[in-house]
């Protein structure tokens, strides 16, 4: 019996010696994060200061929609009423739709008028395209008739302000940019909302930092417009809700038929432009709202897992890397804490109690962007956790057949023939 307590008390103490080192590693981690990684965690990259042109250069906006009856009200007109003083029009491509998508928009714009609009259909897409690329390249080659300087490629549950286009082609016309995306605040009104939405966007401003894409804070002019900007670096990323792209760029790159295959076609957009000597600008949204709603927990996870995977191109030691490195910078923080107080080892929750701080102090600028109370913060530990479980998912989906999915077409492999689910 007391030969088993010794060993008992050893594997405790070996439990609480390797706690106490990785959360030292956690912390370390998390301190790099801090200062080394473009200052993911602020939330100050906006639309640069920018100067209206002498001759308002022409667009075409156009609109990828696939079953989007139930959005477009709330987010058509706003695209139908921009202020803008040059020449635009907008083509709404149906993408196959079972619910009247494409009659319902051509009745909002007979009854709200504003810009001019055309409805059409690509038919089915060949094989080796995916997501909504299809309808993409359709509207492309359609705006291509009118010989746009600009295309604005929007999704159908994207709502603008509208002053919306008018101050993405200045600061693309001002800051010299050839793609100017704007992450669309996103809609936080249920439960789930409020705990996933925000971090989703977190994370993925920890992936892809707005500085190093080519942004830089705000109020940055015609020469700061790239400031706080890494020199040279490769880091390249769109948000496609919301997407200007200079048309001579776009065929430069052969966009979208360079990206046909890609299931995350804005950061795969962005990349082969940057490719081509492209300028690439990325920063958060003021104006550009997703009216989707997200009601419940299912619908969240389904959003996140149907391209997770796909983010991590489909390899599963990446995948293992991810489970890890999530774990390590998300998980142990807390669980430092409990097993310090736990065994009574000060040093161990010390260590877990600052980098569990940092996580939520680095947190709390996106939730004053979404306007959410500041104690959602320390609660991004579970919504990581929620978040390594949906990549998880996702690799299982991939490997079970599904793979990737847009509005129930889905793609088992980049290279699959679509078919309907």
């Amino acid at each position: 019996m007391v030969q088993t307590a010794h060993v008992s008390a050893d594997v405790w103490t070996s439990v609480v010696t390797v706690v106490t080192f990785v959360s030292a590693l956690s912390l370390a981690a998390w301190l790099w994060l801090l200062l080394a990684r473009g200052f993911f965690w602020r939330t100050d990259v906006r639309l640069p200061a920018r100067e209206e042109p002498a001759v308002w250069p022409s667009v075409c906006v156009v609109v990828p929609a696939r079953d989007e009856a139930a959005v477009l009200p709330a987010s058509l007109p706003s695209l139908l009423a921009q202020d803008y003083p040059g020449r635009a029009e907008v083509f709404l491509i149906d993408d196959g739709s079972t619910d009247g998508t494409g009659g319902l928009a051509c009745e909002l714009a007979r009854r709200h008028g504003g810009l001019p609009l055309t409805v059409a259909s690509p038919g089915e897409p060949p094989a080796g395209w995916t997501g909504k690329l299809w309808a993409v390249r359709h509207g492309i080659d359609l705006a291509r008739a009118r010989e746009p300087e600009y295309l604005l490629l929007t999704d159908a549950d994207i709502a603008h302000a509208p002053d919306s286009l008018r101050a993405l082609v200045s600061a693309a016309g001002t800051g010299g940019f050839d793609v100017v995306s704007q992450m669309a605040r996103l809609r936080v009104e249920s439960r789930w909302e409020r705990l996933v939405v925000p971090a989703f966007v977190y994370f993925f401003a920890q992936l892809y930092p707005f500085r190093w894409i080519g942004g830089g804070g705000a109020g940055s002019g015609r020469k700061g417009a790239g400031s706080g900007r890494r020199k040279g670096t490769r880091t390249a990323a769109a948000a496609g809700g919301c997407v200007l792209l200079r048309t001579g760029a776009a065929e430069r790159a052969r966009i979208p038929d360079a990206i046909r295959h890609a299931v995350i076609d804005d950061v795969a957009l962005a990349r082969a432009v940057k490719g081509c000597g492209g300028r690439v600008w990325l920063g958060l949204a003021d104006g550009v709202d997703s009216v989707r709603p997200y009601p419940r927990l299912h619908d969240l996870w389904r959003m996140v897992s149907r391209s997770a995977y796909a983010q991590l191109r489909h390899n599963p030691l990446v995948l293992a890397g991810t489970v890890v490195g999530l774990a390590l910078v998300y998980l142990v923080p807390p669980a430092s804490v409990f097993v310090g107080l736990a065994a009574g080892e000060g040093v161990t929750a010390v260590l877990g109690g600052a980098a569990w701080l940092v996580i939520a102090g680095t947190y709390l600028p996106m939730l004053r962007y979404y306007r959410q109370p500041w104690w959602l913060a320390p609660l991004l530990p579970f919504t990581a956790f929620l978040y390594l479980l949906m990549t998880v998912d996702s690799a299982v989906q991939h490997y079970r057949g599904r793979g990737a999915a847009w509005k129930g077409r889905t793609y088992a492999r980049p290279d699959a023939v679509p078919e309907e689910g």
